[in-house]
């Protein structure tokens, strides 16, 4: 399962790759041909769709590789690396647009084939914008980031290239050629803050930064789960590498179980967090003895060292589970109120 999805990785950012060459190759013809300021910050704006897609092509073949005695957690976070390079090039490629906008508005140039270079984008409008799609909705399915990345730089270059066309036609219909620098200016923006978001979500992923969605997703599973002796559960942690989930917690079970029991406890535990994700899982537990305090809110009925009748329920939510504390301490403020 996971050897298919990491090759299906390849082919969809492979074909972002080709297209990314083949588009870029096109946008600058129709360039050639119209001598258009936003049609030259488009078309070298797809030469950072080529870069990017080649770094993410290897950045997922080489997050595919197998952990080794250099890197025991495997190498899943080259994808954060991926998308902040792309974020990078981003940023760089929306200064340069930027700086030519400004050159071209104080000093305009003529345009020319505006109708025939307009046909050619709206060609690789539709390619980028299906392939994009594609690129998300895989992404998002094998928790790949350089895929997400990638899928959304492509459809951010199908916006700006919609909003190229609506330029266009503003210049075909009133002849003002200053339309032409105040789009790419725009357009300049535009990408900056793009680029911005994609560096931004690199950082914090190479930073081991909390992720609210995927902790919750744990959590959920967690809560949806839950059986009668997984008493307690704190000092919860997961993050993302790629398809690769790493997710560390402890885990309270009752103080004089045998240690067979234990252990077949923990390993059910685990396989409730590795059937909620498709990808690779990896869990460690540390097993926790459980305290008196934990009577108050531990279900076990038959239990033969109970020092307190079951009193309350502790719904377990994110901001509860990441504590680095037995859940006793809310249980107790829970029954005071």
């Amino acid at each position: 399962m996971q050897i298919n999805q990491n090759k299906l990785k390849q082919r969809l950012i492979l074909l972002s790759f080709v297209a990314s060459i083949l588009l870029t190759g096109l946008k600058f013809f129709a360039y050639y041909i119209t001598s258009s300021n936003a049609i030259l910050s488009d078309a070298l704006e797809s030469i950072i769709n080529v870069i990017a897609s080649g770094f993410a092509f290897y950045s997922i073949y080489l997050s595919a590789q197998p952990k080794d005695r250099n890197h025991p957690y495997g190498h899943g976070k080259i994808e954060f690396f991926s998308a902040g390079v792309e974020g990078a090039l981003i940023i760089i490629a929306s200064l340069f647009i930027t700086y030519e906008a400004i050159q071209k508005l104080m000093d305009p140039q003529p345009i020319q084939n505006l109708a025939r270079g307009s046909g050619f984008i709206l060609f690789t409008i539709l390619v980028n914008t299906a392939i994009g799609y594609k690129l998300i909705v895989e992404g998002k399915k094998a928790n790949s980031l350089a895929l997400i990345a990638d899928g959304r730089h492509l459809l951010t270059d199908s916006v700006s290239s919609v909003v190229l066309v609506i330029s266009v036609g503003l210049i075909i219909l009133t002849g003002q050629v200053w339309i032409d620098s105040i789009a790419s200016l725009l357009f300049g923006v535009f990408l900056a803050y793009n680029g911005y978001q994609l560096a931004s979500k690199s950082v914090a992923g190479l930073m081991d930064a909390v992720d609210d969605v995927l902790l919750e997703k744990v959590v959920q599973t967690l809560r949806d789960n839950k059986k009668s002796d997984w008493i307690d559960v704190h000092n919860l942690r997961a993050q993302q590498y790629g398809s690769d989930l790493h997710i560390d917690c402890h885990l309270t079970l009752p103080y004089y179980w045998e240690l067979q029991k234990v252990h077949e406890t923990i390993h059910n535990f685990e396989n409730v967090l590795k059937s909620s994700h498709a990808g690779e899982t990896e869990v460690f537990v540390h097993a926790d003895p459980c305290l008196y305090q934990c009577c108050y809110f531990c279900r076990i009925d038959d239990c033969p060292v109970r020092a307190h009748d079951f009193v309350t329920d502790i719904d377990w939510d994110a901001a509860k589970l990441v504590k680095n504390e037995k859940l006793y301490t809310d249980a107790r403020i829970h029954i005071q109120d």
